[in-house]
């Protein structure tokens, strides 16, 4: 019983330190994806300038994430590494590059262009990595015997190659909508200018998706279909907000934008969740079959219990210090 009840609390530990996660690191690495399309080079300062002081911070939640997932499901760890070694590379490889370029951009005069680039190149890949292994997710791995007995490059189909480029238009609407509320003048014009585009992606990747998702993932529409009531309230109430995101841009509004943004993901990682829920490593391996000991499990715990009151102190601390609008020729460096 103490097994069952401790792979439930890590469960839902776990998921909310990815929707931490991708909540707070999403709108950075959205800004990251706009880079080149900055209408000059004084508003790509306020776009690094607005994230420059929280972006390591939030990534506190991806290491958090991993290592919570490491010793309380050690089986989604010798499955999905061997099936998503390239692609959690790339991500890596991704979140090294544009770490570097938030470093030395504003110190290079001579090669800023190539910083630019760098900061573009890594949040671009690290984005569209993360958004390929969730579809890989959704769409299953060959696994006999709790081993991935598939191939390298198994996790890169069309589908997951969709659900790439579709995280990348949902982060960077996440950073549109921020830049409207840290910017202001010909720079938050530009981001609502850009917002309306960027909604209209996102929305046309998530109908894709969903028409696509039952061709991939037959388990995943029995559960859709079986609990109608149930499952489809998220799709609804992520809708529901990308019509918010719209009225509000429209009404020039600050605020609501991003925080409707947000509502998009954490419906449709809920909606998620109620797809494949009790399943952790598809499948059908539940997250009591992939659960450590309970004495692992709880030890584990006990830390965490420590550990994530204080990232969340400081990260709320971090946003309190760093609040309002980020200027011209101003900012965190």
């Amino acid at each position: 019983m103490m097994s069952i009840d401790l792979a439930l609390i890590w469960a839902v530990i776990i998921g909310f330190g990815v929707i931490m996660y991708v909540i707070m690191d999403g709108f950075d690495l959205g800004l990251g994806i706009l880079y080149p399309f900055a209408p000059d080079e004084d508003s790509r300062d306020v776009m690094m300038n607005s994230v420059a002081p929280v972006w390591d911070g939030n990534e506190t939640w991806l290491v958090l994430g991993g290592a919570g997932l490491l010793g309380a499901f050690p089986l989604v760890y010798s499955v999905f590494l061997p099936a998503l070694y390239i692609g959690v590379f790339l991500m890596l490889a991704g979140l090294i590059f544009r770490g570097i370029s938030f470093e030395f951009r504003f110190k290079s005069h001579k090669n800023r262009r190539w910083w630019n680039r760098a900061f573009f190149l890594g949040s671009a890949v690290a984005a569209f990595a993360q958004g390929a292994v969730v579809g890989a997710y959704i769409q299953g791995f060959a696994v006999e015997d709790f081993r991935y007995v598939g191939g390298a490059l198994d996790w890169l189909t069309p589908f997951t190659v969709l659900t790439g480029l579709g995280l990348m238009a949902g982060y960077a609407l996440l950073g549109a909508t921020w830049l409207i509320m840290k910017s202001e003048g010909h720079v938050q014009q530009w981001a609502y200018a850009i917002t309306p585009k960027l909604l209209l992606a996102v929305l046309a990747v998530f109908a894709i998706v969903s028409i696509w998702t039952p061709l991939v993932s037959p388990e995943v529409y029995s559960r859709w279909m079986d609990t109608f009531q149930l499952v489809w309230i998220f799709p609804v109430l992520a809708l529901l907000c990308s019509g918010m995101v719209y009225r509000a841009v429209k009404r020039q509004d600050e605020g609501l934008p991003f925080v409707m943004s947000l509502g998009i993901f954490l419906f449709t990682y809920l909606g998620l969740i109620a797809s494949k829920w009790p399943v952790i490593v598809p499948p059908n391996y539940t997250i009591w079959d992939a659960s450590s000991a309970p004495e692992s499990q709880l030890f584990l715990l006990i830390g965490f219990l420590f550990v994530i009151p204080i990232v969340l102190a400081y990260t709320a601390w971090t946003y309190w210090v760093f609040r309002g609008k980020v200027k011209v020729g101003e900012g965190y460096h």
